[in-house]
């Protein structure tokens, strides 16, 4: 086993220097980086809006909209169809958000109506209306009898599909071209879900900046002005009202477009060649051309409106006719209203409005900082592992060190190669995995040195140790996988960034522990041929540890369940501090010149009239957090009281600053508090039914017990203490569940491994000598972990505190459960004894005198 042929050597290496060279980018200046040869890899890894400061927008593309515009455009073709047909007798004919109606007056009438409005259908191309290619998937109109001579004509369920595709489509191709005209690098454009679009752009100010440039439908027209004043007062059929935004005058304008900006094909800012004011330069197509160029031709001293979104921003006169098909719009404007003006007209209109859900802005200070304690924290829990290591592994601890090296840096070439964003709670996933890294190299060490005890060779303990530590290594990591998938699948933003970094770790740290250091031990063998081995400087404990868990598992049941009852009890009574993510409002992080009054700041955000208001320190006495609740379902609402806020605070407290603002609106935070209640229930469900595939139904049942147990005491600390709990907390939770489980399987394993070798042993003695046999691995993964952790709660940044807080304490909880409930949960259940490949030299050896 421990023999390596040239290939896989080779392969090995080769995988772990191609890890580091996608990896060396992320050291490199963007000089530097600009200076690569093309045929190595340039890119690093994109840094979240949480490190590098920017905005964040998730907002509703209201698709209703256009299914209504269609039934508007719908109902003329009904009108036209009916006459040409020589229906001549109908009434009621109108048009609803997603059907027309109308009335046919004579029954005879009935079957030539009824064809001529089916013949208004037209096949839907895509596989039910996916836009597959080459499939039809039907008509898209369905023509029914509703009786009493009624009947409506609306979308089929294809249709509607297509059309929801293709206005999602074409709305994130105009949001993508809106921001890449505005000259913004490494923008985040998603689809979520059916309607929603994710927008995150780092280096803009605000969230509201993001919003002007890309939330505008902009959707111009040019009409005809048929009155002003008081001639606008009773428009008819064809003919609106729509006030002039310069002068608020009425005017009266034809409702038929003479043109649309969809015949534009430029828009730039430019300058008045009389005033020198900003103007919005334009240019038509060569059909749009001719349509303007005759249009002023016979209308010259006409007044004609030039619309933006339902408001005439200018109505001027024509003086000439304007042949060469261009023009400029001239108005209120600024340098940049008009540039942003000429991006919207030049990127095309949205198919339909869209609404905020979401938004949050960081201060590029903030990002600056969170960076620099983010790395900090991240060199010191490395710099404790490894050192940890070292300490206590010898020569052993030299080879997994330069596995977790390796382990970093593949992690951070998967996350370049992928072009993954790493943000705050990605950098707790790395030292997270930091300290679990170590893990299956413990796993390993440990079989070693078990091995070595029974007088085995260097070599043959060795191998042996690898052997027997796989399928632990295996099932420890794959229960952790399932819990960060899962986490991936329903996670939303940042917490998708902790699943991203956790799962990439995992299936490094398996790498490197169970090829590379094997490799780099077989070659070490190859040279030193040592005789005798010595694997630890010191232990956790002693060998041979003879510890009676299962005399104490009455008594650690009565704790666990009263801590458990105690914890439901402070979640009912106390409840959950939840943050903005699950309870919807407006946060605010701001920081002052001087320390912060937190008085003085209440009275001045309540003096706004906003609602609740909560202020409380965060971090030093400098900053504090403001949260008011959620303000009414319109995003803009909620967006005017965090302006409103931030507005008050900088102008009252000189030299303050905003930091942060959040923005969640009702209907989101309680999607993402459901997607965090499925998503721990889908991970434990998830790991039952892995453990009972794996092992027995009563070890699945044990570690989930475990785990409940584990969540629950989590859960009521959090309770006690009122620490905000966030969306964050939930990966923690997750994470804090794959913990428990990789603790919980490597006792299993070993209970497992024992019930096949002693098959007459008493079965308390048996989780007895299994407990004990994994002791000195389960507390050394749970402190190397807790170096790491303890790090990034101690300096890592105070947004993601809470995070460290819940991670340490359910290590705790995690390591505590592992040896005093899960192995106990199996002599309660019974689990079976007839496992096969019995051991007849071992049968009957009774605990204590065991040979392990």
């Amino acid at each position: 086993m421990l023999y390596f042929p040239l290939w896989k050597k080779i392969w090995i290496i080769g995988l772990c220097v191609l890890g580091i060279l996608f990896a060396l980018p992320n050291l490199a200046t963007q000089e530097m980086r600009d200076s690569i040869p093309d045929w190595l890899p340039r890119d690093s890894v994109n840094l979240g809006l949480d490190l590098r400061g920017g905005a964040h927008l998730l907002v509703e593309v209201q698709v209703g909209e256009v299914e209504a515009d269609r039934m508007e455009a719908l109902r003329a073709d009904v009108r036209q169809a009916l006459i040409d047909a020589d229906v001549r007798r109908f009434t009621g004919l109108r048009a609803a958000e997603d059907h027309v109606s109308v009335r046919i007056t004579n029954a005879d009438d009935m079957a030539r109506a009824l064809e001529a409005l089916r013949a208004l259908a037209q096949p839907v191309t895509g596989l039910l209306g996916t836009g597959l290619p080459g499939m039809a998937a039907g008509s898209d109109l369905e023509v029914t009898d509703s009786g009493d001579q009624t009947l409506r004509i609306g979308l089929t369920e294809p249709a509607i599909a297509a059309m929801n595709e293709r206005t999602m489509a074409q709305s994130l191709e105009i949001v993508r071209r809106r921001i890449d005209e505005s000259g913004t690098r490494e923008p985040t454009i998603q689809r979520q879900g059916e309607d929603r679009i994710l927008v995150q752009v780092p280096g803009i100010g605000s969230a509201e900046e993001l919003l002007g440039l890309i939330g505008r439908t902009a959707k111009l027209t040019f009409h005809a002005v048929k009155g002003i004043g008081a001639e606008a007062q009773n428009p008819g059929p064809g003919e609106m009202v729509l006030n002039d935004a310069t002068s608020a005058e009425p005017l009266l304008l034809e409702r038929r477009a003479i043109l649309t900006g969809d015949q534009l094909v430029d828009s730039q800012l430019g300058f008045h060649p009389d005033t020198g004011l900003p103007v919005v330069n334009f240019r038509f197509d060569s059909g749009g051309a001719r349509i303007f160029g005759n249009y002023t031709a016979a209308n010259v001293g006409q007044l004609f409106a030039i619309v933006l979104d339902n408001e005439v921003i200018t109505a001027p006169r024509i003086q000439s006719p304007i042949l060469g098909g261009s023009g400029f719009i001239e108005g209120n404007f600024t340098v940049e209203s008009a540039t942003e003006l000429s991006i919207l007209l030049r990127s095309g209109a949205l198919p339909a409005s869209i609404k905020v859900l979401e938004q949050r802005t960081v201060g590029p200070d903030l990002g600056a900082d969170s960076i620099a304690k983010g790395e900090v924290a991240t060199a010191l829990a490395f710099a404790a592992v490894i050192g940890f290591m070292l300490l206590v592994y010898r020569i052993f601890g030299v080879f997994a060190c330069v596995a977790l090296v390796v382990n970093v840096a593949l992690i951070m070439g998967v996350l370049s190669a992928i072009g993954a964003t790493l943000t705050l709670p990605g950098i707790a996933g790395i030292v997270l995995t930091i300290g679990m890294a170590v893990d299956a190299n413990v796993l390993i060490f440990e079989r070693i040195r078990e091995e070595l005890r029974r007088s085995k060779g260097v070599s043959r303990a060795i191998e042996k140790g690898y052997s027997e530590a796989f399928s632990a290594i295996i099932d420890a990591n794959i229960t952790t996988l399932i819990a960060a998938v899962i986490l991936f699948a329903i996670g939303s933003g940042p917490v998708k960034g902790f699943a991203v970094t956790l799962g990439i770790g995992i299936v490094t740290s398996v790498f490197t522990a169970v090829l590379l250091t094997r490799l780099m031990i077989s070659m070490w063998l190859e040279r030193a041929r040592p005789k005798t081995l010595q694997v630890e400087r010191f232990r956790l404990v002693p060998d041979e540890t003879h510890l009676h868990f299962m005399k104490m598992r009455r008594a650690c049941f009565g704790v666990s369940v009263a801590g458990v009852v105690v914890s439901l009890g402070l979640l009912v009574a106390m409840g959950l501090n939840f943050g903005i993510d699950f309870r919807g409002g407006t946060m605010i992080e701001f920081r002052t010149a001087q320390e912060a009054d937190l008085g003085a700041i209440r009275s001045e955000v309540s003096g706004l009239g906003i609602g609740d208001v909560q202020v409380q320190s965060f971090g030093t006495e400098r900053d504090v957090l403001v949260r008011v609740e959620a303000q009414g379902a319109d995003g803009d609402e909620r967006m005017a009281v965090a302006d409103a806020v931030g507005d008050r605070l900088t102008e009252v407290f000189e030299g303050g600053e905003v930091r942060r603002v959040e923005v969640v609106g009702p209907k989101v935070s309680g999607e993402l508090l459901e997607a965090g209640i499925l998503a721990i229930v889908l991970a434990v469900t998830a790991v039952l039914v892995y453990i009972w595939l794996r092992f027995e139904w009563q070890f699945g049942v044990g570690a989930v017990i475990a785990l409940v147990h584990d969540v629950a005491l989590t859960i009521g600390v959090f309770a006690l203490v009122g620490i905000e709990f966030n969306l964050s907390i939930i990966a923690a939770l997750l994470a804090i569940v794959g913990y428990s489980l990789n603790d919980t399987v490597v006792v299993y394993d070993r209970v497992r491994e024992n019930l096949r070798k002693y098959k007459k042993m008493d079965l308390a003695q048996l989780l007895d000598l299994s407990v004990n046999e994994t002791l000195s691995r389960t507390l050394m993964t749970s402190l190397t972990t807790l170096v790491a952790l303890v790090a990034m709660f101690l300096l890592g940044p105070q947004v993601i505190q809470g995070f460290t807080f819940a991670m340490i304490w359910g290590i705790v909880i995690g390591t505590y459960s592992s040896i005093f409930v899960a192995a106990a949960l199996l002599l309660s259940l019974k689990i079976k004894r007839d496992w096969t490949e019995e051991d007849p030299q071992k049968a009957g050896v009774q605990f204590g005198s065991a040979e392990g």
